[in-house]
């Protein structure tokens, strides 16, 4: 059981290192979208570069996320209710993480249909959004302050 569980914690650790990689880099490639033209070689080469990044690395990585830290949650039992509040808190955050994802891969459609409307400058602030809720879902993990 030990070594299952250093084997799933790992595999936990990798994923969400791979998904916030992922979730870092796709709006700062939004930046650089936001100021190319329109139809112009630079466009079209991010459109692919968004794509591929979505679907072969931030989707996998953030399915694998869950899927392991579900497994670790049904083999430590740390969830239990009146168990630990971090792990419910912690979830949550993973939550607001996974919709930020979703709304990354709405915008992404948008660019795939030149239908953005929003500057580079925004692109800039919400790239802090990922960086703020991996903070709390490391403290959460390490600290477990609550």
């Amino acid at each position: 059981m030990a070594e299952v569980y250093l084997w799933v914690k790992s595999a936990h650790i990798v994923s969400f290192v791979a998904w916030m990689a992922a979730i870092f880099y796709l709006p700062r490639l939004y930046v650089y979208h936001a100021d190319a033209k329109i139809g112009s070689e630079l466009s079209e080469t991010l459109k692919v570069m968004e794509r591929k990044l979505l679907r072969v690395i931030m989707n996998p990585a953030m399915i694998l996320t869950w899927g392991f830290g579900i497994w670790l949650v049904v083999l430590t039992g740390v969830g239990a209710p009146g168990g630990e509040r971090w792990i419910h808190v912690k979830i949550g955050f993973v939550l607001l993480m996974t919709l930020f994802h979703a709304y990354l891969a709405r915008i992404r459609r948008q660019f795939e249909q030149d239908k953005n409307t929003r500057s580079s400058k925004f692109y800039r602030g919400i790239n802090e959004i990922p960086t703020i809720l991996l903070i709390i879902i490391v403290l959460l993990a390490v600290v477990r302050p609550i």
